[in-house]
C-alpha cells in the first residue's frame, strides 16, 4: 500500500460484497471469485450469511493472493456496498487507501464517506430500472450490472465471466442473453465514465496449477464414500446438512449397480439427532460402515448413545461441522468450540478419538480414514470440521485415492476363526493393545457375539457389577485409547530458519491464517517453530514440542482455550508454558489478528517473568 494514498496492488487484495440475504447476489459474487481463479490467480471466498431465509445482511469476501495465502487476512481493500442498512459499518471496515463502490442512483451525504478512501459511484439502480420493468428482474440483474462494473475497475477478464455465465445457463438461451446484456451494461458504463483500471487490479497469472475448487463438506462426503460408508443417518442442522446432501449425490453416482440399477446404500433423515446416532450405531454393530453429520447442538443430544458406543465398543463416525454455541448460538458462524464436548462426550469416564483436517483435501483423507479407525478401534471417531472449512469453497490439492487400498476392518473373526479358536471372549485383550476381537452378529450359529449391552460385564461379556471386572474393563479402554495415539494422523512440525525458544500450536481451519501470520511475525524479526495438531489422542510429538520451548502459543477459535485445556489435561503439562491466542466472534481468525496477538505477548514477555505469564 502506498502511504497516504490509494492502495496499489496487483493480484493481492481483499474484495468484500455487502448485500441483503435473498437478493440473488450470491450467484453474481461467486461468478466474480471463479473468474479470478480462471485467470490463474488463487482465491478464497467466504460467505458470511444470517440464519434466516432473507432480509438480513450478508457478506461475501474474496481473498485474492497470487502468493497463495488464502486464510482470512483481515481488513478490506475494496468494498461493494449494496446494503443501505450496513452502509456505514461497511465504509468503516475499509482499510485506509481502499476503495468503495456504491449505488449512486440517489445522492448520499458526503459526511457518510471517508476522506482516506477512493469513492466510486455507479448508478446501478437507475441502469436496471431503465432496462427492466419487472421488479424481481431489476433486483437480480442489478447484481450482474455491478459485476460488469468490476470487470472494468479491476481488470477482470470479461471473457471468463461470459464463459461462466454460458456454463451456468447452457441450454437456457432465455436466461443466458439477458445476463450477458446486464454484464455489459455495467462494464460499458464504467468504461465510458471512470478511469480504469484502479490501483488494485488483476493480471493473468499461472498460480492455480492443478488445484481444485471444492467445499469441505463435499470433500468429506466423498471421503465417506471412498472410505466404504454405505449408511448415513442424519438430522438437518446448519452447517452440516450439505455434507449429507453431498453424500446422497455421490452415492447416486457411485453406489448404484450399473447393471441392475440397485442402490447399495441407505440414507435416512431421522426424526432427531438422537435417533440418527442410534441408527448409525445399529448399522455399525451389524457390520456396515455408517456415519452421521451434525454440529454442536446435535452432539449434545447424542451424548447417551455415544457413551453406549464407547462402552459397548461399537464403531461409529461423526462429522462435526462446528458452529458458534452454546445453545442455538450463531448457527451460521464458525468456531472450534466442540473439542471438549466431543473428547469426553457422555457421562462417566469416556475419551473419544478426534481428527482435525485443515482443508477439503484433508477432510477427504480423514473422512475416509475415520472408518478404518472406527473399525480398528471399535469406537466412535469424530472428524472435527467447522463452518469455515465445510461451507466455503477452497482451492485445494486434488483428491487422491489408491484403488489398491484395502479397508481395515479391524479384529473381526469369521465363522472359521471361531471354530478354530479355543475360546471367544468379546472383551478379551488377546494382543495387549486394549482392542478385543469381535464378530458380526450371525457369523456363526452358536459362537460369537449375538447382542451387546451398555452395562458392566466381564471379559466374556457376562453381566457383572463387581468392582474388579469393571476396573479391568475401564483400564483396558484406556489402553486402547493409548493405542490410538499411533493410529491418528501425526502432527506436522515446521521449524523456523533460526533457533528460537518460542513455538506455536494450532489446528484445523486456523492453519491458512497461521501460515500467513508466520510471515508477518518473521518480518518483525521473531522466529517461531510450528506444530499443527491433526489428531486426538495427542501423539508424543506434542509433549516433545512443548518441552523444546520456553513457552508455546496455542491458537484456537473458542473462548475457553479448549485445545490448551486438552493438552494440559492429557499431557500433564504446566499451564504457564502455554499462552492462548483466542478468537471467537464467529468470523474466521485472521493472519493479522494472530500476528498482532503474538507480537503483543512477546512484547509483554520482555518485561514479564515467564512464571507470571497469564494465558
Amino acid at each position: 500500500m502506498q502511504s497516504g494514498g490509494p492502495i496499489s496492488s496487483i493480484n493481492d487484495f481483499v474484495v468484500r460484497f455487502a448485500n441483503v440475504n435473498g437478493s440473488g447476489s450470491a450467484s453474481a459474487n461467486e461468478l466474480f471469485a471463479r473468474a479470478v481463479m480462471r485467470m490463474g490467480i488463487p482465491v478464497a471466498p467466504r460467505n458470511i450469511f444470517p440464519s434466516n431465509i432473507q432480509g438480513l445482511p450478508t457478506w461475501y469476501e474474496v481473498r485474492i493472493c497470487e502468493a497463495g495465502f488464502l486464510g482470512a487476512r483481515g481488513g478490506v481493500d475494496f468494498m461493494v456496498a449494496m446494503n443501505p442498512q450496513t452502509f456505514d459499518k461497511d465504509v468503516a471496515s475499509i482499510d485506509p487507501g481502499g476503495y468503495l463502490l456504491y449505488d449512486a442512483t440517489k445522492p448520499i451525504p458526503s459526511d457518510r464517506f471517508r476522506k482516506d478512501i477512493t469513492v466510486i459511484g455507479v448508478p446501478l439502480t437507475a441502469i436496471a430500472n431503465r432496462e427492466y420493468s419487472n421488479p424481481r428482474e431489476r433486483q437480480l440483474f442489478k447484481n450482474i450490472i455491478y459485476l460488469g462494473a468490476l470487470t472494468a475497475l479491476l481488470d477482470v477478464e470479461v471473457a471468463e465471466i461470459e464463459k461462466l455465465i454460458g456454463e451456468q445457463y447452457k441450454g437456457k438461451e432465455k436466461l443466458l442473453q439477458p445476463n450477458l446484456h446486464a454484464l455489459h451494461l455495467g462494464r460499458d458504463w464504467v468504461l465510458e465514465n471512470l478511469p480504469c483500471p484502479l490501483g488494485i487490479h488483476l493480471k493473468r497469472a499461472d498460480a492455480v496449477g492443478d488445484k481444485i475448487f471444492i467445499e469441505g463438506n463435499a470433500a468429506a462426503a466423498l471421503g465417506a464414500v471412498y472410505g466404504g460408508a454405505t449408511v448415513c443417518a442424519w438430522y438437518p442442522i446448519t452447517p452440516s446438512s450439505s455434507l449429507a446432501d453431498a453424500f446422497t449425490r455421490y452415492c447416486g453416482k457411485l453406489r448404484v449397480d450399473p447393471v441392475t440399477k440397485q442402490t447399495k446404500y441407505a440414507i435416512i433423515q431421522a426424526e432427531d439427532e438422537l435417533s440418527s446416532i442410534g441408527m448409525v450405531i445399529g448399522a455399525s454393530w451389524n457390520g456396515a460402515r455408517a456415519f452421521t453429520a451434525t454440529s454442536g447442538p446435535g452432539v449434545s443430544l447424542m451424548q447417551e448413545f455415544l457413551g453406549l458406543a464407547y462402552f459397548a465398543e461399537i464403531p461409529a463416525v461423526l462429522f462435526d461441522v462446528q458452529r458458534a454455541g452454546p445453545s442455538t448460538g450463531m448457527p451460521t458462524r464458525t468456531q472450534q468450540c466442540d473439542l471438549l464436548s466431543c473428547a469426553y462426550a457422555s457421562h462417566g469416564d469416556t475419551k473419544h478419538v478426534m481428527l482435525f483436517p485443515e482443508n477439503p483435501t484433508e477432510a477427504f483423507e480423514f473422512g475416509a480414514l475415520a472408518f478404518d479407525l472406527a473399525d480398528r478401534l471399535q469406537t466412535p471417531i469424530f472428524v472435527m470440521l467447522d463452518l469455515e472449512i465445510g461451507m466455503n469453497h477452497h482451492l485445494s490439492a486434488p483428491l487422491k485415492w489408491d484403488d489398491s487400498r484395502a479397508y481395515d476392518r479391524g479384529k473381526v473373526m469369521s465363522a472359521q476363526d471361531l471354530d478354530d479358536a479355543k475360546e471367544f471372549g468379546r472383551y478379551l485383550d488377546v494382543d495387549g493393545d486394549g482392542i478385543p476381537y469381535r464378530t458380526y452378529p450371525g457369523t456363526h450359529p452358536t459362537k460369537g457375539a449375538f447382542f451387546t449391552r451398555g452395562t458392566s460385564r466381564d471379559r466374556y461379556a457376562k453381566y457383572t457389577e463387581e468392582g474388579a471386572p469393571y476396573v479391568d474393563n475401564m483400564q483396558r479402554l484406556l489402553k486402547k485409547f493409548d493405542t490410538a495415539k499411533a493410529l491418528v494422523p501425526r502432527p506436522v512440525r515446521d521449524n523456523a530458519d533460526k533457533v528460537t525458544k518460542y513455538g506455536v500450536i494450532y489446528y484445523g481451519s486456523t492453519a491458512p491464517a497461521m501460515d500467513e501470520a508466520i510471515h508477518l511475525i518473521e518480518a518483525n524479526g521473531t522466529a517461531l517453530n510450528r506444530l499443527r495438531v491433526r489428531g486426538f489422542p495427542f501423539h508424543e510429538d506434542v509433549d516433545h514440542f512443548i518441552s523444546d520451548h520456553h513457552f508455546v502459543f496455542v491458537v484456537e477459535q473458542n473462548r475457553d482455550a479448549q485445545l490448551k485445556s486438552l493438552i494440559v489435561n492429557e499431557c500433564g503439562l504446566d499451564p504457564a508454558r502455554l499462552v492462548s491466542i483466542l478468537h471467537y466472534d464467529g468470523t474466521p481468525i485472521t493472519a493479522r489478528y494472530i500476528a498482532q496477538a503474538i507480537d503483543d505477548h512477546l512484547d509483554a514477555q520482555k518485561v514479564t517473568p515467564l512464571r507470571k505469564i497469564v494465558s
